[in-house]
């Protein structure tokens, strides 16, 4: 699987990840640079300081009913059985009129290693992982989202940073 990490090394981890049928497919994902941005085409990392323990972190992310108040664009999330979930999003693309999609997808939590993976069926190839670490200081944390997508730009590393940027100020709230 071809990850856009220029070779295998420091900034590419390979293993197995649960794929939409339940089996273990490949991955490769590259780690953060310096700056938490764009790694390769289509692969994205940034982080984010969180003032609320690690574990409430999350507790919060791994609630996936959750996502809509973090993710401005989706409207709707159901849970099913297992991993599965139901997402509708509200979509403003540059050649059509502003309308919502509904699209099936999996998240899968990973409590050792207090990680959540994520993917949704479709053309832009769109999975990610986010991964809570402790913080430097008592009382806070710090969330780790790579992700790969198909799309590129600038647009799509402006949405991660909104995404993080939901994800602390909804979590600080609530812990208010």
């Amino acid at each position: 699987m071809a990850t856009g990490c220029a070779a295998p090394g420091p900034r590419a981890r390979r293993g197995m990840r649960r794929g939409l049928a339940g089996r273990s497919v490949p991955f490769s994902v590259c780690q953060p640079n310096v700056s938490g941005t764009s790694l390769a085409m289509g692969e994205y990392s940034e982080s984010i300081v969180v003032h609320v323990p690690s574990d409430r972190l999350f507790a919060y992310l791994s609630d996936v009913e959750h996502l809509p108040s973090y993710m401005p664009r989706l409207t709707s999330v159901r849970p099913h059985e297992g991993d599965q979930v139901t997402v509708t999003a509200r979509i403003e693309p540059a050649d059509a009129p502003e309308h919502d999609v509904t699209s099936e997808a999996w998240v899968h939590v990973v409590e050792e290693g207090r990680s959540l993976e994520w993917a949704a069926p479709g053309p832009h190839d769109y999975r990610g992982r986010a991964h809570v670490d402790e913080g430097e200081d008592a009382g806070t944390c710090r969330l780790t989202v790579e992700l790969h997508t198909g799309h590129t730009g600038e647009q799509v590393e402006h949405r991660l940073k909104e995404a993080l940027s939901g994800i602390k100020q909804a979590v600080e709230k609530a812990e208010r």
